[in-house]
């Protein structure tokens, strides 16, 4: 039997609804088999975050090394990555043979859904090595905006800023998320170099209980590479788990409550 692998580089949230919980449980529910290398470790509820404990850079490749070495990769999710000195020592690793070719999914988390900062001005900036070898990355309009040095709210200002992106990017898409193109009517848009941008729309579902949407889409598009579909056709299923499993939430904490992860 052979199952695609799924290696998840980012953060825990003792919460439950973010970070590699929520990935573990996507890559799981669509048929992969999720890894992880943890980048950080957080105090957080539904609330907010309370605290953060970035791992040591060389711990985090260990994870890495200790997965390639025996499991292997189909693809690599990358959420919260907890410092510059972890950015630049998993860019450093992905650029290494027994990775080069592997399908990267890089979300470029800055905030969490609370409001509560998860990335420094530096980490911040050290992104770049990540955005260039990352198949494709998934920010929403605020990580889209400060990635580009602007604050995009139109249509126009959306594709400008992913144009900014691509330039730097080499063969990466970006999926610009959360754009808003009605009162009742979210869409995200995929970006590629030298092709037509491609768009997803779909209704607004009014809840609060969103915590660990960006998670679960970069998971979910990572765990359908690792499957062998299409970039648009990974997307396409990841936004479907999104949609099904916010349906799903089942209303825990005072705050910004995690989905309801369930199979399709």
């Amino acid at each position: 039997m052979t199952i695609a692998r799924v290696l998840i580089i980012a953060g825990s949230d003792s919460g439950g609804g973010a970070g590699i919980q929520a990935d573990i449980k996507t890559v799981t529910l669509l048929g992969g088999h999720a890894m992880t290398a943890i980048t950080a470790i957080t105090a957080q509820n539904t609330l907010g975050v309370t605290g953060v404990h970035p791992i040591p850079a060389e711990m985090v490749i260990a994870q890495i090394d200790a997965v390639v070495s025996d499991i292997g990769v189909d693809a690599i999710k990358i959420g919260m990555i907890g410092s510059s000195a972890i950015v630049e020592a998993v860019a450093d690793r992905l650029a290494l043979a027994d990775l080069a070719a592997v399908p990267v999914v890089f979300d470029p988390v800055m905030i969490a859904t609370s409001g509560s900062r998860l990335a420094d001005d530096a980490t911040i900036a050290a992104f770049g090595r990540l955005l260039r070898r990352a198949t494709v990355s998934t920010p929403n309009l605020d990580e889209l905006g400060a990635l580009s040095g602007g604050a995009p709210t139109t249509e126009e200002e959306i594709a400008a800023a992913a144009s900014h992106l691509l330039a730097g990017t080499g063969n990466g898409a970006i999926l610009a998320t959360g754009a808003t193109s009605t009162d009742q009517l979210l869409r995200d848009t995929l970006f590629r170099r030298g092709e037509a941008a491609v768009s997803w729309e779909g209704g607004r579902i009014d809840t609060i209980h969103d915590h660990g949407t960006g998670c679960t889409l970069a998971s979910g598009i990572a765990t359908g590479l690792a499957q062998g579909m299409s970039l648009p056709d990974a997307i396409g299923r990841a936004r479907d788990f999104v949609r099904a499993a916010l349906l799903a939430a089942p209303g825990l904490g005072q705050g910004h409550g995690p989905m309801g992860h369930r199979a399709l």
